[in-house]
């Protein structure tokens, strides 16, 4: 490959929407883009007026860019092909790399897959420069290999890779649709109709049973971000921090650093398991409200964002349990809520399925991407 020069226009000399000309932010290689720009798809930046370089190459199908700069090893180096550019103009930017091959012993598609091979990773991985961000330029590309089988062969490969691509990209837009599906059910059904209850009138707070010291293997209970409680087997010596026990179908939230979405309810194969004392359970009265219906409604922006204003402290923000029971949530009848909970857990189920078959895709893909440029 040979390299041309790139420029450093930041973010604040770029804009979308006009007719200059394209520039490709190393940010974008980073998230945003697939490996195989096309511009018929995939929307650039265009560089604000009177910010175009003086001196630029453009691009062309089959040009490579790389990002020279990572925090992550795993980063540093990843690229992307300009796949087809739609005869718009378009230059590389602040930390990338662009390099073409000249001497066109590929075709077009198949060098930005053999770039994000795992056999390429590890050869940059060695050569990286740097203790937290991570950088290679292009002069240490003498340094690294690719294997170039025949132009027949690059281009199967290429295809395959493309349309698994291609089949990622729409299984994350049916996860997006599936999401906005259940999110407009609980925005439908539950939270366009006026508040005429508090939690504390169907749940209370769970007798705290302390875990007895040493255990091995227990499994914690854990919240992240969307509010599922996941588990990890853990050898604990318990001590100085306080456990405590935690049963299936139980409320809990992160009562420190509260933050959107962190509440979950403990499922039937947790059962048993231990939370910190920052994470506070609650017990459901199931005759009076359905588990699935309060969750979905606690998850709910229009739940979280006021909550979150009624946390106490500076710098570590905590909700306390007493104002927690005393948030107001809307409660219809149980048959109502049971009705809702079914379509909400249906939507859910199918969701999971969906985000697992993502998960495939992806593993099948790196996969590949190990096996075929050993």
């Amino acid at each position: 490959m040979d390299f041309y020069s790139t420029n450093s226009l930041s973010w604040d000399k770029l804009e979308y929407g006009t007719d200059a000309i394209q520039n490709l932010h190393y940010g974008l290689i980073h998230v945003g883009l697939s490996t195989m720009i096309d511009l018929s798809k995939d929307k650039l930046p265009n560089i604000t007026n009177g910010n175009t370089p003086k001196n630029y190459e453009l691009c062309q199908e089959g040009d490579i860019a790389f990002a020279d700069a990572s925090e992550d090893t795993n980063e540093v180096a990843k690229a992307v092909e300009f796949y087809k550019l739609k005869d718009k103009d378009v230059i590389c930017g602040l930390h990338t790399i662009h390099g073409r091959d000249n001497l066109q012993k590929t075709v077009v598609g198949y060098k930005g897959y053999a770039f994000s091979s795992t056999a390429f990773h590890h050869q940059i991985r060695r050569i990286a420069q740097g203790t937290k961000i991570y950088s290679i330029n292009s002069k240490n590309f003498s340094e690294c290999y690719i294997g170039i089988p025949s132009k027949e062969e690059q281009k199967k490969i290429a295809t395959l890779l493309r349309r698994m691509d291609e089949r990622i990209v729409t299984q994350n837009k049916i996860i997006d649709k599936m999401q906005s599906l259940i999110k407009g059910i609980v925005d439908y059904t539950i939270l366009r109709k006026e508040k005429n209850a508090i939690v504390g009138d169907v749940c209370s707070i769970s007798e705290q049973i302390r875990a007895e010291a040493n255990i091995d293997d227990i499994i914690t209970v854990r919240l992240h971000g969307n509010g599922v409680c996941k588990s990890s087997a853990e050898n604990l010596q318990l001590g100085a921090t306080q456990y405590y026990r935690r049963s299936a179908g139980q409320l809990i939230y992160g009562k420190q650093n509260f933050h959107n979405g962190a509440i979950g309810i403990v499922p039937i194969s947790l059962d048993n398991g231990i939370t910190s004392k920052d994470i506070p359970s609650f017990d459901i009265d199931e005759m009076k409200c359905n588990s699935v219906y309060l969750l979905a409604q606690l998850q709910s922006p229009q739940y979280y964002k006021p909550a979150e204003a009624l946390t106490t402290g500076t710098g570590s923000k905590r909700l306390k349990e007493e104002t927690f029971l005393k948030m107001p949530i809307v409660l219809p009848n149980k048959r109502e809520q049971d009705n809702i909970a079914v379509l909400i857990h249906r939507a859910s189920m199918n969701l999971d399925h969906a985000k697992r078959l993502l998960e495939l895709l992806s593993i099948q893909k790196q996969f590949l991407l190990r096996q075929m440029f050993i």
